[in-house]
């Protein structure tokens, strides 16, 4: 296409990126597959219940997502007061938000030692049996995470709605229910199946919550079975087999998901209020704003009150602690910059070329978490380097930062992709008649542009890998270990105090990085240059 800069440089390596990380992906692939032809023996996998128990899961954690999503994006769309962007940065931040936290905040609140429990037995003598464990639990946690996921996606969609179709809604005098049923549902509904789609993935692939609220066997999942057939059993046969069905069904979801739009990928501000609602209305939307904030903040508030009561001092002081503190900073950095690398040059090659063909070609392996979970990628790496005779230490490193990556490439592919689609496209002509070279154009054009997105690709990469439990739990050892990893331990072993702390700190710097580095990238964006 003439309107865009002649780039063939960035055409080429995204080419050859997006070949090497297929070829990777097959690599795993050509492991699993390797292990289930030469794995010899019976397996004990009960591989239909745990596909039913994840599927079911997964499903009702959908379902009831998006329905409190959609309450919640309803109700903040129609209420303006102090403090709203507060809030909502807060459900945005749910995204990044450690499943391992929110675990533990649910059994800080419901569990049988929880807060609820006791006031329950100061005031009326009475012991509850705690919802936070099995199925019900495992839901409320997804719920928690994916409905503020929800809501903050179909928030944009909401904000987004034409203020001369409001104004005609409000000369119609239509009420509260006819403006959700003829404006907002209309508004919505196109993101749903996309979104539903994401939902059903992250739950079908939830790890740590299901290890940690699931409760037994009766509530595990395909993740988790995963994980005990090779950490607990050694049963290669049965993790493999596993491997193989997850791969398989997520490969569906994908499928059928990509026949739907998209959820966006950009969140815009809101606009100024144009609608007033009646008292009922008003009513509606603060009890389930109040609501939605208790649930999602009151387990996030537990975790550091019970984590600043448990004794930092005494988790500050041990020498594994700060290990692992470093190893989890070091892998997350390395992870967020390698994640940076491989999204900034997919998204500028893509960007760079009008072949449609082309373009689906460089995406595809960015994507390719999506069909590979966690759990089932760290198999394949596990399978391959005992396959390559490496030792599992030496490999554990390198291999936990390009796991975390590809982990969140899809992520960093989505946030960074579209900016600079619309930059090549709405300035092409201009910087094709300038003939400025393409890394001129990056410097001077594209980087200051996407600064902020920059800053939020690396605070939701490095976010992502610091409260990662999937990739580390079979790569593991004492003396490589990550604040997750050192976290599920230390309950464990029943040193329920170390894990608030170790929770507490986790969410603090999960804040203070995914808040702050936005705005720093952004910052130094817009710095004078020389």
């Amino acid at each position: 296409m003439l309107t865009l800069p002649h780039r063939p440089a960035r055409i080429a390596s995204a080419t050859l990126l997006a070949l090497a990380i297929a070829a990777l992906i097959a690599l795993v692939f050509w492991a699993i597959l390797d292990a289930a032809t030469d794995a010899g023996g019976s397996s004990r996998v009960d591989i239909p219940h745990l596909l039913r128990m994840t599927a079911i899961q997964a499903g009702l954690t959908m379902v009831l997502s998006l329905l409190v999503g959609m309450a919640l994006a309803w109700a903040l769309n129609r209420l303006r007061f102090f403090g709203r962007d507060l809030v909502v940065g807060l459900f945005a931040a749910a995204i990044v938000t450690p499943g391992m936290v929110v675990a533990f905040g649910l059994l800080s609140i419901w569990g049988r030692n929880g807060w609820i429990n006791q006031v329950s037995q100061t005031l009326f003598g009475v012991t509850i049996d705690s919802p936070a464990f099995g199925l019900q639990g495992i839901l409320l946690a997804h719920v928690i995470l994916d409905g503020a996921f929800a809501a903050r996606i179909l928030l944009a969609r909401l904000d987004a709605i034409p203020t001369s179709r409001l104004k005609v809604g409000q000369s119609l005098a239509l009420s509260a229910w006819q403006r959700f049923r003829l404006i907002d549902w209309p508004a919505m509904r196109g993101s749903l199946p996309g979104l539903g789609a994401i939902i059903f993935l992250l739950a079908f692939t939830s790890f740590p919550i299901v290890l940690l609220l699931g409760g037994g066997p009766a509530n595990q999942t395909l993740e988790v079975a995963i994980y005990s057939a090779v950490r607990l059993d050694f049963d290669l046969t049965g993790a493999v087999r596993l491997a193989l069905t997850q791969i398989g069904v997520c490969a569906v979801v994908i499928l059928i998901a990509s026949a739907f739009t998209p959820p966006p990928a950009a969140l815009g501000r809101s606009v100024a209020p144009t609608w007033r609602d009646g008292m009922t209305a008003q009513a509606l939307a603060w009890l389930i704003l109040v609501l939605s904030i208790l649930g999602f903040a009151l387990p996030l508030v537990s975790v550091l009150v019970d984590g600043i009561a448990g004794g930092f001092a005494r988790v500050l002081s041990q020498a594994s602690f700060w290990q692992a503190t470093l190893t989890s900073l070091a892998i997350g950095s390395a992870s967020a910059f390698l994640t940076l690398i491989l999204a900034l040059m997919l998204a500028l090659g893509r960007a760079a070329t009008g072949n449609p063909v082309l373009r689906i070609g460089l995406g595809i392996p960015a994507f390719a978490y999506l069909a590979v979970p966690a759990v089932v990628l760290s198999l394949g790496f596990f399978l391959l380097v005992r396959t390559l005779g490496v030792p599992i230490g030496a490999a554990a490193p390198l291999v936990v930062v390009i796991a975390n990556a590809l982990l969140a490439l899809p992520f960093a592919v989505a946030t960074l992709g579209p900016p600079l689609d619309a930059i090549a496209r709405s300035r092409g002509k201009l910087l094709r008649s300038l003939g400025i070279s393409g890394w001129a154009q990056f410097v001077r054009v594209e980087y200051p542009l996407v600064g902020r997105d920059i800053g939020l690709m690396l605070a939701l990469s490095f976010c992502f890998s610091l409260g990662d439990l999937g990739v580390i739990a079979l790569f593991g050892t004492q003396d490589f270990q990550t604040l997750p990893l050192l976290m599920y331990r230390a309950l464990g072993s029943y040193r329920s105090n170390d894990a608030a702390a170790i929770a507490a700190l986790l969410l603090i710097l999960t804040i203070i990085v995914f808040v702050g580095l936005p705005k720093l990238v952004e910052r130094l964006s817009h710095a004078p240059r020389g």
